[in-house]
C-alpha cells in the first residue's frame, strides 16, 4: 500500500526520493513518529563556539544588556568630568572610551554575524523538519483514505453482491407467479 502511496503522493520512483522522504516513508512503514524536539536536536549538534556566540548574541541583544551599558557609560562620563575633574583617567573626548567602544563593536560584530548565521541555519533545520512531519500527515491521510476506499468498496461489492441475489430470487418469484395458473 505504501508503494502506492509514494507513487502517488510523490509522484516519484523509491530511488529518485530525497534521504529524508526516504526517513518518512520507513517510518510511516513502521508506524513510528516523525516528530521530535527540533530544537534540543539541533542544539545537540552545536559546536561550543557556536553556543557561545548564541549567549553573547542573546546577552547583547538583551534589554539589560542596553541598560547596563548606558548604565557603564553615564558612570564613565560623569566620573571622568566630575568626580576626577582635575586628575581622570580618560579627559573629555574619552578617547580611551573610544577604544575600548571600537574593540568592542569589533569583537561584537562578527560574534553577532555568526549567530545570525547560525538561526539562518536553525531556521533551515526547521523547514526541513516541519516538511517531513507535513509529509508523514499527507502519508498517513492518504493510507487512511486508501483504507477507507477499500472498506467502502469491499462493501459495495458486497451490496452489489446481495442486491444481484435479491434480483435472483425476485425473479424466480415473478417466474413462478406468471407460470402459476390462475383460477
Amino acid at each position: 500500500m505504501l508503494k502506492e502511496i509514494e507513487r502517488t503522493l510523490l509522484g516519484k520512483r523509491e530511488s529518485d526520493l530525497t534521504s529524508s522522504e526516504k526517513r518518512v516513508l520507513a517510518r510511516a512503514r513502521e508506524r513510528r513518529v516523525v516528530s521530535t524536539d527540533a530544537s534540543q536536536e539541533f542544539q545537540a549538534d552545536a559546536t561550543t563556539g557556536q553556543r557561545l556566540a548564541d549567549s553573547i548574541a542573546r546577552i547583547g541583544g538583551s534589554w539589560a544588556f542596553i541598560i547596563g551599558f548606558f548604565l557603564f557609560l553615564t558612570g564613565w562620563t560623569v566620573t571622568n568630568t566630575v568626580l576626577l575633574a582635575s586628575n581622570a583617567l580618560d579627559p573629555y573626548p574619552f578617547i580611551f572610551l573610544n577604544l575600548i567602544l571600537s574593540m568592542l563593536a569589533a569583537i561584537q560584530a562578527p560574534i553577532i554575524m555568526m549567530s545570525q548565521n547560525r538561526q539562518a541555519e536553525r531556521d533551515r533545520f526547521m523547514a526541513a523538519k516541519d516538511y517531513e512531519i507535513n509529509l508523514k500527515a499527507e502519508i498517513e491521510v492518504l493510507a487512511l483514505h486508501h483504507k477507507i476506499d477499500e472498506q467502502v468498496l469491499t462493501e459495495l461489492r458486497e451490496a452489489r453482491r446481495e442486491l444481484a441475489e435479491l434480483h435472483q430470487v425476485i425473479g424466480a418469484l415473478s417466474n413462478r407467479t406468471t407460470n402459476t395458473p390462475q383460477s
